[in-house]
């Protein structure tokens, strides 16, 4: 299977690739960190790729899209996780210059990988489209309120996307859970190390994933169950 996966530097997204590519599956994918994609290259070797891509930067995403379907097919699955998380605090608080890096990532991000990617698995009507949402895209907490915002976000671009896309082929907001992750502790420091690390996580979420189908097209699904 042929697999593309945003945000893949560290968390849950590079505990994924090493799953994915210990079953055997063929993954591209792109994060911000230079090093750490230098890494990737370096353990992982061809056919598997990695490139450094901010998502909210179209242009950047289109150049990458293209680099990755100019000899080949569309990926079979498309995974949407690059995402950032705001500074804890009101809502009113919230700093306008780190509100709209959040939105061009989380939101933004989002929607310009599936314009460059989308289309060429439409044109063949197969394919899988997981874009990462949360507890927090379906119920909030104070001082969080920008990333729920834009996790909502997500749930009704997904839930959109589903209704659009071809028979045989499915859009599926996915909720991961809760995880011990870099991003997780920015927000909540120690307490984070209660809950399941990346890497543990990914032994029962990349299985998962890789069965979502047309069945779970449209769905709100969470990583050990089914629909919300």
């Amino acid at each position: 299977m042929k697999i593309v996966i945003t945000g893949v530097t560290r968390g849950l997204g590079r505990a994924l690739v090493e799953e994915f590519i210990r079953s055997g599956h063929t993954v591209f994918g792109c994060g911000r960190s230079g090093d750490a994609i230098f890494d990737l290259r370096m353990t992982h070797q061809p056919p598997h790729d990695f490139s450094v891509v901010d998502v909210a930067q179209d242009t950047k995403v289109a150049i990458w899209a293209a680099k990755i379907l100019e000899h080949d097919t569309a990926p079979d699955l498309l995974i949407n996780n690059a995402a950032v998380m705001n500074r804890l605090a009101p809502v009113w608080e919230q700093d306008d210059r780190e509100f709209t890096k959040l939105v061009d990532v989380n939101i933004r991000g989002v929607q310009n990988v599936i314009r460059h990617f989308v289309p060429a698995m439409v044109a063949q009507k197969k394919g899988v489209i997981v874009n990462i949402s949360s507890g927090w895209g379906r119920s909030v907490s104070p001082e969080v309120g920008p990333y729920c915002m834009s996790k909502f976000a997500i749930e009704g671009l997904t839930k959109t996307l589903a209704e659009e896309l071809p028979k045989g082929m499915a859009a599926v907001p996915l909720n991961p859970g809760v995880i011990d992750t870099d991003m997780l502790r920015s927000a909540w420091g120690d307490g984070a190390g209660s809950y399941p690390k990346a890497e543990e996580w990914a032994k029962t979420a990349a299985p998962f994933i890789l069965k979502l189908g047309p069945k779970d097209n449209g769905k709100s699904v969470s990583v050990g169950g089914g629909a919300d």
